[in-house]
């Protein structure tokens, strides 16, 4: 039976302040991540570096908790480099349109033992990658934001094909697993199982 007087924490589930703080903090660590890029020439832009940061969190929290705060920390990371930088518009809504689902894949192994966790960021990054492709390609071809003028499918594909760098995030995998090897046991202590 349970206590009415027990903490929330204290049964399994995070408290509702705690989860905030937890979207909090990681918003704006995985905003630093994406600000500090390192900057690429075009037609590639950048390489961030909140990757181990949000695979990490994926792993750690539920999925709406690091959904929530890795579509917000790469939006805002991402509006921020496109106002210093330049870019088009349409980036920050890329990072969450290719960065909130691979929360979704990496939840799905958090239990499954560390190999498959890793395998699973392999996949997620990916998905990142394909989400950022085959827009670019239609953006290129059709001249659409920002994207130059209207090409061919061939010359489109040709540019769209740089995206496939986002693969250098493969990287960040053995970072990641070391996070969570770090501090999942402060994640347990917070509520999340």
């Amino acid at each position: 039976m349970e206590q009415p007087d027990q903490p929330v924490a204290a049964r399994g589930r995070p408290k509702r302040s705690t989860t905030l703080a937890v979207i909090a903090v990681f918003s704006a660590l995985i905003t630093v991540g994406t600000v500090a890029a390192i900057p690429l020439p075009f037609p590639l832009y950048e390489i961030t570096l909140s990757p181990p940061i949000y695979l990490a969190l994926a792993a750690m929290v539920d999925t709406s908790t690091a959904f929530d705060a890795t579509a917000i920390g790469g939006f805002l990371g991402e509006a921020i480099n496109i106002s210093f930088r330049g870019g088009s518009p349409i980036y920050p809504f890329g990072m969450v349109w290719a960065r909130g689902p691979e929360v979704f894949i990496v939840a799905w192994a958090r239990n499954r033992g560390e190999k498959t966790l890793a395998v699973a960021m392999a996949v997620a990054t990916v998905f990142e990658t394909l989400a950022f492709f085959f827009p670019d390609w239609a953006f290129y071809v059709y001249g659409l934001f920002q994207y130059g003028t209207p090409t061919t499918i061939a010359a489109g594909f040709g540019y769209a094909a740089f995206d496939f760098g986002t693969l250098a995030d493969l990287a960040f995998i053995p970072v990641a697993i070391l996070i969570i090897r770090a501090a999942k046991p402060a994640f347990r202590r917070l509520g999340y199982e």
